[in-house]
């Protein structure tokens, strides 16, 4: 199609861009449209819909854009595109309050508010971490093959510079991918459950971030990386936020120590406070996931599409097996179970989800759910109390994920979105990648457990920073000792019991009182 515009970057007309009429010399840089070559309503809205001319400032290093000498940096980009990247991120900040109601209703009642807080302190935490060099040292343009550098440091010259792809701004790359940064460490620290303090927490946060989660993303995903130039694939996270926050649960549930009244056979016996917060948590994480991995593709493209179906397939089919692999054993239809499942089944496809057709996202569903639900058993065989089982279904599920997209990747979805990708997995011949994926699964495993265990020993022997509560405070809970506040008032629940006893004179009522109490 002969498209009906021109553009001059400088305001200066050349002979391959001629100048219209309306065009004064020296005109600042903007669009021409010339109406009359335009015969349809639905031609105008290709046009408009595609009214973006090729970046053309500097590109090797960090610039704000105006090396472009345009008077409107909007004129780079298609805003349909930006707006689908906004409203990813949006998506993926409201997964951080569903990690928190999903781990809030897994532990005990007495500790259910802590994790909450915890997760939106995180948005609060990384959200200056990455302001301040986090995103610098994770995207800039000119770092090694490690880590990158301080040329954006506080944001500086972060502003329309294209980054992640042609279709993205600096300053909005920056934005969606804070919330994965914000995203991780939520789900890492829920192994605080019921014995963590609140300082040492959010200091960890900060730092672990700064030194293990930083570093990862970039090898994964920076241009520059090493994992990137291996390749090892990894379309929305599997590596820098699953494997690296499972990885960092385990270590942080290692150096804190078991819970009283843990047993290395049964754990610690008592039933999720409140299943109706780990549904709505799924719900939240499940609704958001579709900004995590569809967003993924930096464009509203096929591919972006493509990964959204395949994350749901993928967490469909992984609720189901959990829930059958739970009736088998007691004949009960698990809320938990299909909860946990469809969390695993939307980890596992998080590597995979813009390189698998769909009939791969079935197969990594069912075999994420069956290794992570195996994988829960572990914790015993090692003698760590995760409370949370998040190693086993976060680190175990995107290894998994890792791992199958080496098997199942096909260049005929990575291309999608226009790009031109080799052989990617097993299935299209390309035999090397499944050892590739495997050493970015390692390599990311390791570098979070050892840094993390490294940075929980240190702050242990640092005064005000001792990284547990006391027995006392343990017993009291975690929300009365450390926060001061409660997700329910139960206290006036028991009293409410007592009155109605002593009224009534009702030993029954007395019971009560009791079963309350010790539910907390």
């Amino acid at each position: 199609m002969d498209w009906p515009y021109r553009f001059s970057p400088n305001g200066v007309n050349s002979a391959s861009k001629p100048a219209c009429d309306c065009c004064p010399p020296g005109a600042g840089s903007h669009l021409h449209l010339d109406t009359s070559r335009v015969k349809h309503t639905a031609d105008l809205y290709i046009v408009i819909m595609s009214a973006s001319v090729e970046y053309n400032g500097t590109t090797g290093t960090a610039d704000a854009g105006y090396s472009t000498h345009a008077d409107d940096l909007n004129v780079f980009y298609d805003t349909g595109h930006m707006t689908f990247i906004v409203i990813s991120s949006v998506l993926v900040l409201l997964m951080i309050p569903g990690v928190g109601f999903f781990y809030s209703g897994l532990a005990r009642r007495k500790s259910a508010l802590q994790l909450v807080l915890l997760s939106m302190l995180s948005v609060a935490v990384i959200g200056f971490q990455w302001f301040f060099w986090g995103y610098s040292l994770t995207f800039s343009r000119t770092g090694n093959a490690f880590l990158g550098d301080l040329s954006q440091f506080g944001l500086m010259k972060t502003l329309a510079q294209p980054n992640g792809g042609a279709d993205t701004p600096d300053i909005l790359f920056c934005l969606y991918q804070g919330m994965f940064a914000a995203i991780t460490p939520a789900l890492a620290i829920g192994a605080v459950a019921d014995r963590g303090r609140m300082l040492p927490a959010v200091v960890f946060m900060f730092v672990w971030s700064t030194i293990v989660y930083d570093p990862i993303a970039y090898w994964t995903w920076n241009a520059n990386g090493w994992l990137m130039k291996l390749p090892s694939y990894d379309f929305a996270g599997g590596g820098p936020v699953h494997v690296a926050s499972g990885a960092c649960a385990l270590a942080y549930s290692l150096m804190l120590g078991k819970r009283s009244g843990y047993t290395t056979t049964q754990g610690l016996p008592y039933r999720p406070h409140s299943v109706t917060n780990v549904l709505l948590g799924t719900v939240f994480l499940w609704v958001g996931w579709f900004g995590f991995n569809g967003g993924s593709a930096l464009a509203m493209n096929i591919r972006a599409i493509m990964a959204c179906y395949v994350t749901h397939l993928a967490a469909s089919c992984a609720g189901i097996t959990w829930v059958l692999l739970d009736y088998r054993l007691e004949r009960k239809w698990s809320t938990i179970g299909f909860c946990s499942g469809a969390i695993s089944g939307l980890v596992a496809i998080t590597p995979a989800a813009g390189f698998v057709p769909s009939w791969a996202a079935v197969i990594i569903g069912v075999v994420g759910a069956i290794c992570c639900n195996f994988a829960t058993k572990l914790k015993f065989l090692i003698g760590v109390d995760d409370a949370l089982d998040i190693f086993a279904v976060h680190g175990i599920g995107g290894m998994v994920g890792n791992i199958l997209t080496g098997i199942f990747g096909a260049s005929y979805i990575a291309n999608l979105d226009g790009s031109s990708h080799a052989p990617i997995g097993w299935i299209e011949g390309n035999w090397i990648q499944l050892g590739y994926q495997l050493a970015g699964t390692c390599a990311a495993f390791g570098w979070s457990f050892g840094l993390s265990c490294i940075i929980l020993f240190l702050m242990n022997l640092v005064p005000g920073l001792s990284l547990r509560v006391s027995a006392a405070d343990e017993d009291v809970g975690i929300d009365d000792a450390q926060l001061g506040e409660f997700a329910y008032d139960y206290v006036e629940l028991k009293r409410n019991f007592n009155d109605a006893g002593l009224a009534t004179g009702d030993d029954s009522a007395s019971s009560s009182t009791e079963k309350v109490a010790t539910a907390v």
